[in-house]
């Protein structure tokens, strides 16, 4: 079976109500709707709030989805819609174009095909983002390390890692949270110095 044809009885059983299926839905396409985000949203936080309102408008949507196209495809306008009025709700433009169609959706699978990001600048900056982050990583609580390590490093689902952790779901969220919160203000001042370059 064909990950469209999966894809499918997921987006199917979705419509009658099953919220699991829609949850595979976006564990599955979460981490590459992101990706493709980022093209469009540059602050990580953002991306991910941008993600989060894309798949919740997907949700209410399914019931008209017909599977004229594959899902991702669907996900993937519908995420590039929500990208370009969240820019303009902060008063920025968007791109004006993505260098790639949206019926290319299905093949795509990083940012390389968008853009050639390894100037000696942006490699740099890589460097420094990846330092601050392992060494605020290094630097959390134990709980929140390995909360968001199972989270972002294994790509478990919020229940398995309750159940790895023998907490509640909702303090698996709040730790991730944190974890996240501890390494955005880290990359603040790296990011800030970069606020008035032209993209």
């Amino acid at each position: 079976m064909s990950d469209r044809e999966i894809d499918r009885l997921l987006v199917e059983r979705a419509q009658r109500g099953e919220k699991h299926a829609f949850e595979l839905l976006v564990t599955k396409y979460q981490r590459k709707l992101a990706r493709l985000l980022t093209r469009f949203v540059r602050d990580p936080a953002e991306v991910e709030d941008v993600a989060q309102e894309a798949f919740i408008k997907a949700y209410r949507a399914l019931p008209s989805f017909r599977g004229d196209s594959a899902f991702y495809t669907w996900l993937y306008r519908i995420g590039i819609n929500t990208a370009k009025n969240h820019l303009v709700s902060l008063g920025r433009r968007a791109p004006t174009t993505t260098e790639i169609d949206s019926e290319d959706a299905e093949g795509f699978s990083d940012g390389e095909q968008l853009r050639d990001i390894n100037t000696p600048e942006n490699l740099m900056m890589s460097k420094e983002i990846a330092s601050a982050v392992n060494e605020t990583m290094d630097g959390l609580p134990e709980e929140l390390r390995t909360a968001i390590q199972l989270r972002e490093i294994e790509g478990l689902t919020y229940e398995e890692i309750a159940t790895i952790m023998n907490c509640p779901i909702g303090t698996v969220r709040s730790r991730i949270f944190r974890a996240r919160d501890a390494i955005a203000e880290k990359l603040r001042p790296l990011v800030d110095a970069r606020k008035d370059r032209r993209w």
